[in-house]
């Protein structure tokens, strides 16, 4: 089972009378505040990583205007998004008040917190929430009326002055372009000094030490922009610069690599761009091994990198980096396994561990045998690097 897998469907309306879908379901599920799995909120980059040709702290995003600016661009089938974060006190107001100009509803977004190793969530009431409407963009007029009256609403509640209530931010939303339009959440994203991850879709002037990944998010598996993908590339490319994947039992003289619970394969790939002269990849997951075998075609290392759909034990010679990005309660299952797959000597980097959990998997990890000898951390999440002794 990999981590920092990343879903991302656009969602079509089915007819030109109701308001669109949200735009990917990790839009959907996002806590107030929040944006999706591991991208910044706006004008932030997160630990470790920054959008390429990130705009100035404050842009607006993508297609958003602030309350008062036309949006441009509507055409027949458009819609004004209204968003606004507000106090979870003041939503029933907020909602009122987008709903005088937007007669389908509104949708509210309740702040969380990460529960279960980050795979559960529990609603957090000291976040804040985001409530979005949406309007028919007929013509300017009809969206500069909307703006206009939501904005005067919305002065009129903050002058009680009772909960905080945010700035009302608008785009415009256009059907025919709604299938693609999760695209714009999935910038060139540079993780760490050397390693960027570039969606298909994007270019990339490439810097002379740059390793530049090619991937497609559309498959729904790690893409770098979760935590834990993250975490472990930043481990791993940490181990390159050590000099971790220049030696070992490859053809070359080079590591053999594992990636357990391989996903997209990201991390399988970037470890044979940093250097490692073989990966193979498991995964419980048939879909998850296309993805791998398909990403490695697409970044030219498919030479140098298999998967098989399965988990531990590989059925393989002893390996020099052994990389998991799964979770907790796993890592600890198969602390023993994980161990036995590394040569003496070998590197384990692991990744998907909830910050509650960090006790559990250290110790795990030293009754199988390991020493942890590296930590990294970015918000609720943990990577560890551990060595079988030689």
């Amino acid at each position: 089972m990999g981590r920092g897998r990343s879903t991302a469907h656009g969602s079509n309306a089915s007819t030109s009378q109701s308001p669109p879908a949200a735009a990917s379901a990790e839009l959907a599920a996002s806590p107030a505040g929040a944006s999706p799995a591991g991208a910044s909120p706006a004008g932030a980059s997160p630990a470790g990583a920054s959008p390429a040709g990130a705009s100035p702290a404050g842009a607006s995003p993508a297609g958003a205007s602030p309350a008062g600016a036309s949006p441009a661009g509507a055409g027949p089938g458009a819609w004004l998004e209204l968003a606004i974060a507000a106090d979870s006190e003041a939503v029933e107001a907020v909602s009122e008040i987008l709903g005088r100009v937007a007669t389908g509803g509104t949708s509210v977004e309740p702040g969380f917190e990460l529960t279960d190793e980050g795979l559960g969530a529990r609603p957090d009431p000291t976040r804040p929430v985001i409530v979005r409407a949406y309007v028919p963009a007929r013509d300017a007029a009809a969206i500069e009326a909307a703006i206009t009256e939501v904005d005067v609403a919305l002065g009129h509640l903050r002058a009680f002055n009772l909960r905080p209530i945010g700035e009302l931010e608008t785009r415009i939303v256009n059907e025919a372009d709604w299938a693609d339009a999760w695209k714009q959440h999935f910038p060139v994203l540079r993780i760490g000094q050397r390693i960027v991850i570039r969606p298909t879709w994007r270019r990339h002037r490439r810097a002379a030490d740059d390793v530049v990944l090619a991937l497609d998010p559309g498959m729904a598996f790690g893409t770098g922009l979760h935590p834990t993908t993250r975490l472990c590339l930043m481990a791993l490319e940490d181990a390159a610069a050590r000099g971790v994947l220049g030696m070992g039992g490859a053809a070359d003289g080079t590591a053999r690599v594992l990636d357990v619970g391989c996903g997209s394969g990201i991390l399988a790939i970037a470890a044979v761009k940093l250097g490692a002269g073989e990966a193979f990849g498991v995964d419980t997951d048939p879909i998850a091994i296309e993805a791998t075998e398909s990403n490695a075609r697409r970044n030219a290392v498919a030479r140098r990198l298999r998967a098989r759909a399965g988990s531990l034990p590989s059925g393989r010679p002893p390996h020099d980096v052994v990389l998991a990005n799964l979770i907790a309660s796993l890592l600890v299952m198969l602390a023993t396994d994980l161990t036995a797959e590394l040569r003496p000597g070998g590197t384990l980097i692991a990744s998907g561990i909830f910050i509650d959990r960090e006790g559990d998997v250290r110790e795990a990890f030293t009754a199988a045998g390991l020493e942890v000898t590296r930590r990294l951390g970015e918000g609720d999440w943990v990577a560890l690097e551990a060595v079988r002794p030689a």
